[in-house]
């Protein structure tokens, strides 16, 4: 199975949940890192950390398939 046929398979509702906190984690951190008021440097400093985790917690939810699913395709 490759990383389309994961992309499109169907995403168990854990993950769901999953990355949707992490898009929403994305969010925020990208609005803080835009904002065009001067912020202290730990906050800025934070928002990047929050950024990348929300970005592999996202990517690695979408690619995260149903087991029974995986199981099907690949057979005996």
């Amino acid at each position: 199975m490759n990383i389309q046929e994961r992309a499109k398979a169907p995403t168990p509702k854990f993950f769901k949940v999953l990355r949707t906190i992490g898009l929403s984690l994305l969010a925020v951190s990208g609005s803080l890192l835009a904002a065009p008021i001067a912020l202290p440097a730990a906050v800025v400093t934070a928002a990047g950390y929050v950024a990348v985790a929300g970005g592999v917690i996202s990517a690695v939810s979408q690619v995260t398939v149903e087991d029974s699913k995986a199981k099907k395709e690949q057979g005996p």
